[in-house]
């Protein structure tokens, strides 16, 4: 059989020009005009949002890890999973793996995944058989690339600090009636954090806390707490700096470029207070096993024993 790989992602807009466009097919056309103003705005700030493009380079690197073709496609941009699907049908593709580019399990995000690739199948006329990945926000290989950005950081953070700088893991945050429904992405997230916290021998209990971020603009109550308050919180406290790790996300965009680089930064300096960041996995040797072995783990017949996990130094 011809196998392949598939990642989804979130899409984004290539320039401002088309975050008008972009805004109308995340929002289903609800986007009042000062949000489309904010968030061109934003945009125009860091000039290009980068996710397509690393995206597509960690889909070139997950391809010569596996010796086998990986596509992308975008749920909200270029290139689109109805492309992905017919280019995959056009190279008689048998069967994928498909992976969502969010670790971490929710109907807001995973689910809209799987069904816009199960309606891009169906319109496109593809047979091919698809192996969907419901989460690997638990994945050990996936734990230990966030692990490594964030003692890295952290440790650079502390030494110009002169200090023990406290850490704030984040997530982009999720209607509150998303949990209330009994989705389990709140609880995966912070799964996530514990299990990178863990891999940092030199952290404490007493070093983390977790928040959300990013809410929406609209559409009631979300999760938090936010980011904005738990730095209040350590203010508070005494502290004044912070480091964020994010883990959410795998590739810098404008929830990372704007949100924490330049929003966050700048909310933090008017409260007093330095703040570093962790760098985004991108092209991380060990982010890139991580899809490895998740995608091998889904081609192996049923009970054939697994390969042993390659492990990469650090």
């Amino acid at each position: 059989m011809k196998s392949a790989v598939m990642l989804l992602a979130h899409g984004s807009p290539d320039k401002p020009e088309d975050v008008p466009e972009f805004l109308k097919l995340v929002t289903a056309g609800r986007a009042t005009q000062a949000i489309v103003d904010e968030v061109t705005h934003r945009y125009s700030l860091i000039g290009v949002s980068p996710l397509t493009r690393i995206t597509l380079r960690q889909g070139e690197l997950l391809a010569e890890s596996l010796k086998l073709p990986v596509y992308v496609g975008m749920r909200n941009w270029k290139p689109y999973v109805i492309d992905a699907v017919r280019q995959m049908a056009k190279d008689g593709i048998d069967r994928t793996v498909a992976i969502c580019l969010a670790p971490q399990n929710s109907r807001t995000s995973t689910g809209l995944y799987k069904k816009a690739l199960t309606d891009a199948q169906q319109s496109a006329g593809a047979t091919f058989t698809t192996d969907f990945v419901d989460n690997w926000h638990d994945h050990p290989l996936l734990i230990r690339a966030f692990a490594e950005h964030l003692e890295e950081g952290w440790k650079c953070a502390c030494a110009e600090a002169g200090v023990r700088v406290p850490i704030i893991f984040t997530a982009h945050s999720v209607p509150e009636r998303t949990i209330a429904d009994g989705d389990s992405y709140e609880a995966q997230a912070k799964e996530t954090a514990a299990l990178v916290a863990m891999q940092v021998p030199s952290l404490s209990v007493e070093d983390w806390m977790f928040a959300f971020q990013s809410q929406g603009m609209s559409g009631g109550p979300w999760i938090g707490p936010t980011v904005e308050d738990t730095i209040r919180g350590l203010k508070a406290r005494g502290h004044n700096s912070v480091f964020i790790q994010p883990i959410g996300f795998v590739c810098d965009h404008v929830e990372v470029l704007y949100d924490i680089d330049i929003a966050f930064r700048d909310f933090a300096a008017k409260e007093g207070m330095r703040l570093w960041r962790a760098e985004s996995l991108n092209e991380s040797p060990l982010f890139i096993a991580a899809l490895a072995d998740v995608a091998r783990s889904r081609f192996e017949p049923a009970g054939e024993s697994r390969p042993q996990i390659v492990q990469i130094a650090k």
